[in-house]
């Protein structure tokens, strides 16, 4: 198959070279770091294959798949020739328009360049360069390798073929893309995660309850609904006549709990080392990696309960 490039090598764009690696593609992987992605890349990218290869996500061997990425020694080298590149380098406007700067200069005309930036508009590092038609956001999940939701964000230059072709790819990468119809800040997964978060902080801040607490209510109770349908499908079943009829009904208290909510809590610094006391309890710090590892090993295994069903 056609060959892609990942720039930058960190935990991201690792994960990345694994997504694209396991659809077939030769991947030039790429990193500022001289030798970070001999060192450390591709034998992170291996461990992930390892462990997509136990839980039956893996359809070929491992050295196989691995042997699709290869280490670039510059970014000129990397985009020559490809049909797509996937920037994840440091969140910093002044480094990502460099970056893309180069890569332009450098890839194919008609090569899709897009960005994993988590927060930062396209449009303030995606425009100054030539035919920044071709550029967009493409902000995954970490990782990418593990979660398959990408969020596909145009700019004001971005062209309607240039989103078809990263939908195309993304899907045909085994990716669960949506497509954003104008800008906004941390796109789509990151407002509704950190909105959540900041009520989170508000009700343990002002003592309704505590983090431990919060966790429970988010894994036993919302995500396993959320795990398999969304809010606006549980809002459709929980009322006999649908989503208008839970509206309807609910729509009233749900504009009083929002308004309610604190989204904008002034959380203390003392509030925060006080969670991070008590998580660092349940989960120690020396223990995060092997936290982080029970983690993926769950991600996967739901992945495969939702495949089976």
């Amino acid at each position: 198959m056609s060959a892609v490039a990942c720039i930058g090598a960190g935990t991201v764009g690792r994960a990345w070279a694994v997504v694209f690696a396991r659809a077939g593609y030769d991947v030039r992987l790429y990193d500022a770091i001289d030798g970070e992605v001999a060192r450390t890349a591709i034998p992170g990218a291996r461990r992930t294959l390892e462990l997509l290869w136990e839980n039956g996500l893996l359809t070929e061997d491992i050295d196989t798949v691995v042997s699709r990425i290869s280490a670039a020694g510059s970014i000129a080298e990397a985009v020559a020739d490809v049909i797509f590149v996937q920037e994840s380098v440091r969140e910093d406007v002044a480094v990502k328009r460099d970056v893309f700067a180069e890569i332009a200069a450098h890839a194919p005309a008609d090569a899709v360049l897009a960005s994993s930036t988590s927060a930062i508009p396209g449009s303030d590092f995606l425009g100054h360069f030539a035919h920044p038609e071709r550029a967009l956001v493409v902000h995954p999940v970490n990782p990418p390798s593990l979660i398959p939701l990408v969020e596909l964000c145009v700019t004001q230059w971005t062209a309607p073929e240039t989103v078809a072709k990263a939908r195309a790819l993304m899907t045909e990468a085994g990716m669960r893309p949506i497509v954003l119809k104008k800008e906004i800040d941390g796109f789509i997964l990151n407002r509704l995660q950190f909105t959540l978060v900041a009520e989170a902080l508000h009700l343990v801040g002002e003592g309704y309850c505590t983090p431990e607490d919060i966790d429970a209510v988010l894994t036993d109770g919302l995500a396993l609904r959320w795990a398999s349908i969304g809010p606006f499908e549980v809002a459709h079943l929980n009322a006999p006549d649908g989503f208008q009829g839970f509206i309807d009904r609910l729509g009233p208290m749900m504009r009083r709990m929002g308004e309610a909510a604190r989204t904008d809590y002034d959380w203390t610094p003392e509030q925060i080392a006080s969670a991070h006391a008590e998580l660092a309890e349940r989960v120690p710090i020396d223990s995060i990696a092997e936290r982080q590892a029970w983690r993926d090993r769950q991600i996967l295994a739901l992945r495969q309960l939702k495949q089976k069903q």
